[in-house]
């Protein structure tokens, strides 16, 4: 696959996409950075979405399962290796430093970070599945998956 064949697919799942996320055109287009005018064109399939908004798309909605199951893995993954030839893994490690534990229950983690105020939930596997700078969103989320 090259950027060309990444866009048009892009193009023809954005409106999948965007419902499938439970957003609007008006959300939609605050999220991305596009007038609603353009997020209508590319859903039309009138135009085809530049670099910049695919790459978007796929940070912003990398957890969508319809860029996972078109694109066989993770969008944000591809996207990298189109644009720099490869892809590269942050070192989480490095980035314990700037985590504190709020809460550990069940093998679920509460977190907040310290130099911007966001929080997140680790599951079992010590992988990041939410944040939040709303506290109480993440405080929300880490009961229901630990039962409290």
């Amino acid at each position: 696959m090259d950027r060309e064949a990444f866009t048009k697919v892009i193009q023809s799942k954005f409106k999948i996409i965007r419902t499938e996320a439970g957003y609007t055109q008006d959300s939609m287009s605050q999220t991305v950075g596009l007038s609603k005018k353009t997020l209508v064109q590319i859903e039309k399939e009138r135009i085809i979405p530049n670099w910049t908004t695919c790459v978007s798309i796929c940070a912003l909605f990398r957890d969508s399962d319809t860029l996972t199951s078109t694109f066989g893995g993770d969008p944000l993954e591809l996207a990298q290796v189109l644009s720099r030839g490869n892809a590269f893994y942050p070192d989480y490690l490095k980035e314990s430093l700037y985590w504190e534990t709020v809460e550990e229950k069940e093998g679920w983690t509460l977190q907040r970070n310290k130099m911007n105020d966001l929080h997140r939930v680790l599951n079992p596997e010590n992988r990041p599945v939410h944040a939040s700078y709303l506290e109480r969103q993440s405080i929300t989320y880490f009961k229901q998956k630990t039962k409290d």
